[in-house]
């Protein structure tokens, strides 16, 4: 029998995972795998610690179970080694942006579990941002700190709302960024409210922001705000929702395998956001590893552009 490893944050969603943890050792047990459990502790890289030994151990699936910042940990964990489990995940956060793209119960534990029962996996792109591995999304500016400048307890209180108000405040003193933006068929030099690279169609909730996003291409989406100006932030914003924000004169989308950013002003310091975490400072090179991790996916249920390559069946995938 194969075996299989929940690294899961007993303190995401209101403990919920933790409520539901026996019912979703029984469906792991359902799929075929003897499943045990590790419970995160508030020691730095937990999750990533566990996620590496036990892919070292040879486990064959590993479950991610939290919010992004779980997953991400899970993800480094593993992405360094040259054999790597299957890797699925049970969200709990507040976003969960990459559980809405692979089409994952997000606000019920035990569902998201029965995707494996479904018995299909996608082999998903994971990008490298200097040293560290991250699977959704990179960004850097003002408005980029959103993501982790929301303190956890309004998180957990007031999910994606909390997101919003904490918005609406920030766009009010967007700060510009004077730097170069290197990509594989050209580049960008001057000033920007805010960049990021997208590996799938769900960024802080939206999937109209990349609409043309295929999730196992090698690419990266690249978005860089050429613009911060007010009013003119406000027009890309609203343009998003149609989709028609692709074509806008004040922003740079393009596809990329390798990106490289770097500072202009040598006293500037431009954070990066990593999967909704602080991923240290500019100057960073981003690279994309094609079809590096097998993630168990509600595949049916996805768009059919989303993915190039056809699906894992998981009784075939060793």
């Amino acid at each position: 029998m194969k075996r299989a490893r929940i690294i899961y944050n007993p303190t995401s969603g209101r403990e919920a995972i933790r409520r539901d943890l026996v019912d979703i050792l029984n469906v792991y047990e359902q799929a075929g795998y003897e499943t045990s459990a590790f419970a995160t502790t508030p020691e730095p890289n937990s999750a990533l610690n566990e996620a590496r030994r036990a892919a070292e151990a040879g486990f064959d699936l590993l479950i991610a179970a939290g919010g992004d910042g779980t997953i991400n940990e899970v993800v480094n964990g593993i992405a360094p080694l040259d054999k790597r489990p299957m890797l699925a995940i049970i969200p709990a956060g507040t976003t969960n942006d990459y559980a809405r793209a692979l089409r994952i119960p997000r606000e019920d534990p035990l569902a998201a579990a029965k995707v494996i029962l479904k018995g299909k996996a996608a082999k998903m792109d994971v990008g490298r941002a200097n040293d560290t591995y991250f699977i959704n999304i990179a960004a850097g500016g003002s408005l980029s700190e959103l993501t982790y400048s929301v303190p956890s307890k309004l998180k957990s209180m007031y999910g994606y709302l909390a997101y919003v108000v904490k918005g609406a405040e920030m766009l009010t003193r967007v700060a510009p960024m004077n730097l170069r933006v290197k990509y594989d068929d050209g580049e960008f030099e001057g000033t920007s409210s805010m960049f990021f690279l997208a590996l799938t169609n769900s960024v802080g909730g939206f999937e109209q922001i990349v609409p043309d996003a295929k999730l196992d291409d090698g690419k990266f989406t690249l978005l860089v705000v050429k613009t911060t100006k007010f009013a003119e932030i406000l027009g890309l914003i609203s343009e998003v929702l149609t989709g028609k924000h692709v074509d806008d004169p004040n922003l740079l989308y393009v596809k990329s395998e390798n990106v490289e950013i770097t500072p202009l002003d040598e006293n500037s310091k431009i954070m990066i956001n990593l999967d909704g975490e602080y991923g240290g400072d500019a100057p960073v090179v981003f690279k994309n590893y094609h079809a590096h991790i097998a993630m168990v996916a509600n595949v049916d249920d996805m768009p059919s552009d989303n993915l190039i390559k056809a699906p894992i069946l998981l009784d075939e995938h060793k």
